[in-house]
């Protein structure tokens, strides 16, 4: 198993959104998430859903992968353990973790029954945690009703006719700007074997969130990565609790998604934190790729 980091860490994701739905709420006709507050909100697990695809696509190995977006033949988790090598280990719980990093980052819960190796039950606490993502102000979703006309099917008997036109709704945040807030833990990091080459892969993979990532609610280039912002403290317990940290950062982030970083500088001194802007150039030309 890798060595596990052993400084704790803190981070912020500043997302811009232009003109696009960050995260459709399926009870509210797919319309923008929001609070009761009328923030925008993108849910953690949209996000972790999202990290795991940008692992994916670097040539990491991922055990939660969506249908639309595999690397493998495998259409369940059941399948896909089944079919790895570590479906027939001694030791189950370190075998995941050493294969899959999303295992071995936010952990899993394998709950198997026959794997041709017996039952399988097993819970992994991972080390990273994300919140989920809000707005910094009310957002006011824009909806706009949208036709489809086109045949579904052939009329033989006369195949000038047409089928009649379909009507639908699109959703959308016309601008805004959404942070999230998450942890990496040494203590859990310990158990799982996540290490600082890890944290590394998850850094870089939020610096380059939405690459790939383009779809009709969320044409490319609608939504983006303002910056990442970086803590990491000198202990496995940290120099300030992670609700210390997170406040401060907030405290220094205007409405437009502008840090103040010397404010964030003075008020978090001993972490030396980083203000990462999103990968571009040589840094997200030469990231691995599967």
């Amino acid at each position: 198993m890798n060595n596990p980091i052993q400084n704790k860490v803190d981070f912020a994701v500043i997302i811009g959104v232009n003109h696009a739905n960050p995260n459709g709420d399926p009870l509210n006709a797919n319309r923008p998430r929001q609070t009761i507050d009328r923030l925008g909100e993108i849910s953690d697990v949209c996000l972790k859903r999202k990290i795991r695809n940008r692992l994916l696509e670097m040539g990491e190995e991922i055990f939660v992968q969506s249908d639309d977006n595999r690397s493998d033949e495998y259409r369940s988790l059941k399948a896909r353990f089944d079919a790895s090598e570590v479906a027939a280990s001694e030791d189950v719980r370190r075998a995941v973790n050493e294969k899959w990093l999303d295992v071995r980052a936010f952990g899993q819960v394998f709950a198997f029954g026959d794997t041709g190796s017996g039952a399988v039950s097993i819970g992994i606490r991972g080390p990273v945690t994300i919140q989920s993502a809000y707005s910094l102000e009310p957002i006011v979703p824009e909806s706009i009703q949208i036709t489809k006309s086109v045949n579904l099917e052939t009329n033989e008997a006369n195949p000038d006719k047409k089928d009649a036109d379909t009507m639908g709704m699109k959703h959308r945040v016309s601008s805004a700007v959404y942070v999230a807030y998450g942890a990496i833990t040494p203590q859990l990091a310990e158990k799982t074997g996540f290490s600082a080459d890890d944290a590394e892969k998850i850094k870089n993979a939020l610096r380059s969130l939405f690459e790939g990532d383009a779809s009709s609610a969320r044409p490319e280039g609608s939504m983006e990565i303002l910056a990442v912002i970086w803590c990491e403290h000198n202990s496995p317990c940290g120099q300030y609790s992670s609700a210390h940290v997170h406040r401060e950062i907030k405290d220094a982030i205007d409405k437009d998604g502008k840090i103040d970083e010397e404010k964030v500088r003075k008020s978090l001194s001993v972490l030396e934190p980083q203000f990462l802007p999103a990968l571009e150039g040589d840094e997200l030309a030469k990231l691995p790729h599967r």
